[in-house]
């Protein structure tokens, strides 16, 4: 979708970004491949511009996710959708990151429907899945003799292991079954199983919203653990050997885990903001707000099942106490926020990995740094020793400079030897100087040390 653009008086070919590429996914991952500008993507989806400007992909723009009245904009850095309750809309769907996500989309937005779940069940029963049929035998048992409501009949399915121990043979849930024909049983079974489905599916936009999430918290996990394989090899050899190749390797790794932690950061804080306000995330209902804005939404339900006539009663109760339930529970976002905080807290482990290698950086930083000052120190001392050795040599020099020059005095007369007892004098006294001051100063750091040993540990 990228467009080649030549740059006058230059010559140079640079990539430009296709600003109007979209792909648009619906419940049933029908894909359609969208080049439209921003006025129909708003009209479509009932947005306005400035959330539709966080998309662009020419601006910068940090990580959100905004919940709106019929749509949900998220912006995670080279994820940028719209999300509403039937469909999704993805920006630049040739990105090499992009094209996972949508591989992940497809696999993961289809539901189940009551004609596929039927065809699906017959074929089970068909092939001779003694288990499906064991199943099948229970719950249909279940549902037709006794007067457990639908929670019963949901526990059953899931503790399928559990039920079938009841049960020995197929012989016995045959006998068990009675009279009514397998038809019946197959159509009372899938239709509570749709309808369990349809209770505890996701919604629409929020299997879509995890895809998303799943797949930014994964991009920044590889993208930490790259930094982690080549920044702790790199910091150990840094530690070991001391050099420009090693320091500039080190700085280079640092700036890029330092850009990480910046967009990690940024992606916590927004499912933090999101958690902390239930009415951000009330407004990301999206398939609740188009059922309790529907005047038909009480027997919506209705339309995901295969008609049994002999259980249609069961089934339309069952439907309308789901559907109460769900109206009473309208500010409810319990599902919402566990669905953000599991992501929440796989952002949160990325975060923590970057501040632990941040961690140690500093460590050894701060380990090169007692180096570097410990090398200081001897250079220091080195200089001293030079220096002391230089004033006794100029104290010296300066002796016999005075006695050496060819001024007459009474006392260079006939004692010429005098001179060479002043050199040897001046000398022997300038190393005994030496010699002193050299021996204070060892004395002096050896009571700095020992008043550093006995100074308490932690102190």
């Amino acid at each position: 979708m990228a467009e080649l653009a030549t740059v006058e008086g230059v010559g140079m070919t640079v990539k430009k970004k296709n600003t109007r590429g979209w792909i648009l996914i619906d419940s049933k991952v029908n894909e359609t491949i969208m080049d439209v500008d921003k006025y129909a993507i708003m009209h479509r989806v009932q947005i306005h511009a400035r959330d539709l400007r966080i998309l662009d992909p020419l601006l910068t723009y940090p990580s959100a996710i905004l919940g709106r009245e019929r749509a949900i904009v998220l912006n995670l850095e080279h994820i940028k959708a719209i999300v509403t309750a039937e469909e999704v809309l993805l920006r630049d769907p040739s990105d090499d990151n992009v094209i996972p996500v949508i591989e992940e989309l497809r696999r993961r937005l289809p539901v189940i429907n009551a004609n596929q779940g039927e065809l699906g069940g017959q074929s089970d029963v068909e092939t001779g899945d003694e288990d499906g049929f064991l199943l099948l035998i229970i719950c249909a048992t279940k549902v037709l003799f006794s007067t457990k409501d639908l929670i019963s009949t949901k526990f059953l399915i899931a503790t399928k292991d559990v039920a079938t121990k009841d049960i020995a043979t197929k012989d016995v849930a045959t006998k068990d079954f009675g009279f009514y024909s397998y038809s019946l049983v197959r159509s009372v079974l899938f239709d509570f199983w749709i309808l369990d489905r349809m209770i505890t599916e996701y919604p629409f936009e929020f299997r879509a919203l995890e895809v998303f999430l799943e797949a930014i918290c994964s991009f920044h996990a590889a993208r930490t653990t790259e930094i982690e394989i080549d920044a702790y090899p790199a910091l150990d050899k840094l530690t070991s050997k001391i050099s420009g190749h090693n320091l500039d390797r080190v700085h280079k790794l640092k700036s890029a885990m330092t850009r990480l932690t910046a967009r990690v950061q940024k992606v916590r804080d927004e499912l933090v903001r999101l958690l902390d306000d239930d009415n951000d995330l009330a407004d990301m209902y999206l398939s609740r707000k188009l059922s309790s804005s529907s005047p038909v939404s009480g027997s919506g339900a209705a339309n995901w099942f295969l008609g049994s006539p002999t259980i249609c009663s069961k089934i339309s109760r069952a439907s309308r106490a789901s559907v109460m339930t769900v109206h009473e529970d309208e500010n409810d976002v319990e599902e919402l926020a566990m669905l953000l905080e599991a992501y929440f807290m796989q952002i949160d482990e990325t975060l923590n990995k970057l501040t632990s290698l941040r961690n140690y950086i500093d460590d050894t930083k701060a380990y090169i740094k007692i180096k570097r000052d410990n090398h200081r120190n001897q250079l220091i001392k080195l200089e001293n020793f030079i220096t002391r050795g230089n004033l006794c040599m100029s104290i010296h020099s300066l002796v016999t400079a005075i006695f050496g020059m060819n001024i007459p005095y009474k006392w260079n007369q006939d004692h010429g030897y005098m001179f060479k007892w002043v050199v040897i004098l001046s000398g022997a006294f300038s190393a005994v100087l030496f010699l002193l001051t050299f021996l204070c100063s060892c004395r002096k750091a050896r009571w700095i040390l020992n008043l550093i040993k006995k100074v308490p540990h932690g102190y």
